[in-house]
């Protein structure tokens, strides 16, 4: 089965981080090592989260005894999310270096890295320090595959405006990277853009008027199953997307203040009919 290494927060009770994003892709049959950087009782958006942030020296600790037991070679896919320090970053930095001077057999699948750069969001503006947030920018941007952020941490990025499709293909190509970038506005929509340098599309849906949190976290899991699964990008997004537009609702339907995703297991490997998919380039 394929093997995946996140980097990100375990938050106990909401389905927020590197434990959500474990939970997403055990739908897929895709088997996750997190590695927490921090130890939280819930999101802060519900108050203070109770737990503190993990050491570096205990991150680097566990990243040791991944690594002397064979398993980055094995790695397919490696998430980052959210840090509490730079020196966490930069531990995450010598991870992914780790994890792809491996030593593979020929023709063997390469990892795939997804940067989710959680810093910020509209209306919240930068909620970590700003050392965690040029970390970010100068040791992991650099080394993803693909960037997952939303569109205030695009704009962060590039200095661009990102608010909508057109803007948020054009910061895309700013940053030189194959970036998918959510909270995207279309009139009554609310979108996901991805972007490269060949092609661009977006995946839109009716915009809902609150979302459970977590919503960021799910997508890049899902973008990174796709991955694995080996869809072309416009396929990747609408069932990505697809499958966040599915559980946001059913949170709604069933009044749920947390996204339910073990309820919603098999509807995250299924595009929706809600999504519409349209090409930018």
């Amino acid at each position: 089965m394929p093997l995946t290494l996140i980097l990100s927060s375990h938050v106990a009770a909401s389905r927020v981080g590197g434990s959500a994003q474990a939970q997403a892709l055990a739908a897929f049959k895709v088997d996750a090592m997190v590695v927490p950087t921090v130890l939280y009782g819930r999101h802060p958006g519900w108050g203070p989260p109770g737990g503190a942030a993990v050491p570096v020296e205990a991150i680097d600790g566990m990243l040791d005894g991944i690594e002397a037991n064979g398993l980055f070679v094995q790695t397919d896919l490696v998430l980052t999310g959210y840090f509490a320090s730079a020196p966490q970053i930069r531990a995450a930095a010598r991870a992914i270096d780790a994890v792809r001077a491996a030593p593979r057999d020929i023709g063997a699948r390469k990892p795939f890295v997804i940067v989710d750069p959680t810093m910020g969001d509209l209306g919240k503006g930068l909620y970590v320090p700003g050392d965690v947030a040029e970390a970010i920018t100068a040791d992991l941007v650099p080394r993803a595959d693909l960037v997952c952020c939303n569109a205030w941490e695009l704009e962060r990025l590039t200095g661009a405006p990102a608010r909508t499709p057109a803007e948020a293909l054009a910061a895309a190509r700013l940053l030189g990277k194959p970036v998918v970038v959510s909270s995207v506005q279309r009139e009554h929509e609310i979108g996901v853009v991805y972007a490269d340098r060949r092609e661009a599309w977006l995946a839109a849906h009716q915009r809902a008027e609150k979302a459970p949190n977590g919503t960021g976290d799910l997508l890049s899991a899902l973008y990174g199953a796709a991955v694995l699964d080996g869809l072309a990008p416009s396929y990747a997004l609408a069932r990505a997307v697809g499958g966040v537009a599915e559980t946001i609702s059913a949170a709604h339907m069933w009044k749920a203040s947390e996204l339910p995703l073990v309820a919603m297991a098999q509807r995250l490997k299924a595009t929706s009919p809600h999504v519409r998919m349209e090409r930018l380039a």
